[in-house]
């Protein structure tokens, strides 16, 4: 009898070995094997179209690959080889692409042995040439650690040049806002409205403003508007979109926009004026939205505001050059107050992991890695944002239109099982599957908040959670607790954001020619934007990643205390309490003893001793290796360290070590984006 075969397309991935698996655009259907016979010419993240079947006798899929719908690199990066005058090679490193990638050199481009390079491919695997490409620029050393930003951006199919009609599009815009252009708009220039951002930012995008009422609040965010000068179709509008995010490196920028754009015309600089769209908002003493609406406007920020200076003023100490908009800073934080406890109380997750400052020198070397604590000033520019979102969401709602949302789906039950397991270990003993899901997981943090295992609770609740993502089907936001959420407040640097003030302005102002997008489109639209943005959250882990090594391997040999942040079959990752900085202490490295790995509780057993390794454990280590290329990281215990304590005592109480950042995973990558900070990503 003849076995029953289907077709489907979706993405290849390239086992080292030489064999793939197959991951199909129908998410229900699980991944296929594909032999190595059916991956010649084939790469890895290729689009493919497979002929697949189940192997008899059990639940595995098998396939063949019967077409190469679309390749994902007409790019490749890697140490150049000289195979000979004007040719050389570049090997395949990765094992991604199945060959060596044989490649040409233009006449004045000349790489040295070991130098980086970007190769322009010209003919594929399975070609009668053969794997091939010519030289297209030559990056430099990689030791050099001014190379390793560019790296990553080539590393990762980042685009970060924009193209000639871009930056020509780019020069025609006039150097600042002319009264010409605020015609029609809501004038609030004299409005005490600020920007609160980072010290090093450059691209300011929203502004606040807050005032009291015999009700309640009332309160103003404008955005800087861009889509007053990114037009639908125009260059640079299909930059931006390839893009759909900018990537923020330690020390560098790679913008969405030109900086004619975002750092200039459209950031909201003080005392010049700029052309905003803004929510205008009422909301009770309770921090219920009551009413919202929205229009163009054109604002003057009365001060440019770093967190720093924002928490002086809240804790009553406001520096002399903001004595004119201290009324307003404290009547920010007073609603940010509010909309934060009621966010919290009826649901909405509170999972504070500090985010990684890595101070470099001017040479791009690593000097520090540590974590920085969120002020309370973070926080209030935080919540002013996601009101402002929801209002939009809920106007689009309102309205019933086509819009696109920010969802974060509720998690599967698998992995609230697993995590409802690593509470039972550490003693909570109430159960996760009744009741208000974001309630339970809160009222289990808030269990262990003063435990010295509480950040690492953190983490593993962190990972339980689904990926957020943009979507046209607004199944709300599980991790903030809303139903209706989307992303309005930074369009400089996220497309979404620039999506949803076309909707926007085509309900408002549908004479200026701003056009809705039907389901389809938005669909497409935020499966692609989605995945920039994961491709950027992945490059800014990996910078992180290398720069953490190249720091590293200046203590090669020292010794540092840490603690068990992740437990895996292969050993256990440790974070330093001194910088913040994981490695993979291996198994065979653990001790004499053989270990098992205990799934369910997530630790390794000694089977002789009963000792074991746990998260959260406290652990000496010795660094032995830091890998620049691939950013990884080995340590090794020392001789005559102390062992861990025995398995009978999963409650025991370890010495607190103040880390939240979140471990690498089992594939010794950075955990993944859940539900971080508002501001970039959530």
């Amino acid at each position: 009898m003849k076995k029953k075969q289907q077709e489907a397309t979706g993405i290849v991935k390239r086992h080292p070995d030489g064999f793939g698996f197959f991951i199909p655009d129908d998410p229900d259907h699980p991944d296929v094997y594909i032999p190595r016979n059916s991956m010649n010419g084939v790469m890895s993240n290729d689009r493919v179209r497979v002929s697949i079947e189940r192997e008899r006798g059990g639940d595995r899929f098998r396939g063949d690959i019967l077409e190469i719908v679309k390749r994902a690199f007409t790019r490749a990066m890697g140490q150049f080889i000289p195979a000979g005058p004007g040719r050389g090679v570049l090997h395949d490193k990765s094992f991604g692409w199945g060959e060596d990638l044989r490649v040409s050199c233009p006449p004045g481009l000349e790489p040295k042995k070991g130098e980086l390079v970007v190769v322009q491919i010209e003919d594929y695997p399975e070609s009668v040439r053969g794997f091939c490409g010519r030289v297209l620029s030559v990056i430099g050393q990689l030791t050099d650690p001014m190379n390793d930003s560019t790296r990553m951006l080539h590393a990762h199919n980042i685009p970060h040049e924009f193209s000639k009609e871009t930056l020509r599009e780019a020069d025609k815009f006039p150097p600042e806002v002319t009264e010409k252009d605020w015609t029609g708009r809501k004038d609030l220039r004299r409005l005490p409205i600020i920007t609160i951002d980072g010290t090093t930012a450059k691209d300011f995008d929203d502004a606040v403003c807050t005032e009291t009422t015999s009700s309640g609040f009332h309160l103003i965010v404008a955005i800087a508007d861009v889509s007053h000068y990114v037009r639908v179709g125009s260059a640079i509008d299909e930059d931006a979109y390839l893009r759909g995010t900018s990537t923020y490196f330690p020390n560098f920028v790679a913008p969405m926009l030109p900086e004619k754009l975002s750092n200039e015309l459209c950031s909201l600089k003080p005392k010049v004026p700029r052309l905003a769209m803004v929510a205008d908002m009422q909301l009770d003493f309770q921090g219920e939205l009551k009413h919202s609406e929205f229009y163009e406007a054109v604002i003057e920020s009365q001060a440019r505001v770093t967190y720093g200076q924002a928490q002086d003023v809240v804790d009553g100490n406001t520096p002399a050059q903001f004595k004119h908009v201290e009324a307003n800073i404290r009547r920010c934080a007073d609603l940010a107050k509010v909309l934060m406890a009621k966010r919290f109380r009826e649901g909405s997750l509170d999972l504070e992991l500090p985010e990684t400052e890595i101070e470099l020198d001017e040479t791009g070397e690593p000097v520090d890695i540590m974590q920085t604590e969120r002020l309370f000033a973070h926080r209030l520019i935080e919540e002013l944002m996601l009101i402002a979102n929801v209002a939009v969401a809920r106007f689009f709602k309102e309205k019933q239109i086509e819009a696109i949302y920010r969802v974060h789906e509720e998690p599967n039950s698998e992995a609230m099982r697993n995590f409802e397991n690593f509470l039972k270990a550490f003693g909570f003993k109430h159960k996760l599957s009744s009741g208000h899901l974001q309630k339970k997981i809160t009222q289990a943090l808030e269990h262990f908040k003063n435990h010295p295992k509480s950040h690492i609770l953190n983490m593993l609740a962190l990972r339980s959670l689904a990926q957020a993502k943009y979507s046209p089907d607004n199944v709300g936001h599980f991790g903030l607790g809303f139903a209706d959420y989307t992303h309005f407040t930074s369009p400089i640097r996220r497309y979404p954001d620039l999506i949803v003030h076309r909707l926007l302005k085509a309900i408002l102002y549908p004479q200026k020619g701003y056009r809705m997008m039907s389901h389809e489109d938005l669909a497409q639209a935020g499966t692609v934007l989605s995945a920039c943005e994961q491709r950027s959250v992945k490059a800014e882990r990996q910078i992180h990643s290398i720069k953490k090594a190249r720091f590293m391997a200046k203590h090669i040999g020292e010794e540092f205390d840490g603690v068990i942040s992740s437990v895996t079959r292969f050993g256990v990752f440790v974070q330093l309490r001194q910088f913040d900085v994981d490695g993979l202490v291996r198994m065979e490295e653990l001790g004499g003893d053989r270990f098992e790995y205990d799934e369910e509780k997530l630790r390794l057993v000694g089977k002789k001793s009963g000792m074991a390794y746990e998260i959260g454990d406290p652990l000496r280590i010795q660094v032995a290796k830091a890998d620049i290329e691939l950013g990884q990281i080995d340590f090794v215990r020392p001789e005559g360290a102390a062992r861990v304590t025995k398995t009978s005592s999963p409650q025991r109480v370890f010495p607190a070590t103040g880390r939240k950042q979140a471990p690498k995973n089992n594939s010794r990558g950075v955990r993944k984006s859940r539900v971080s900070h508002p501001r970039r990503s959530r």
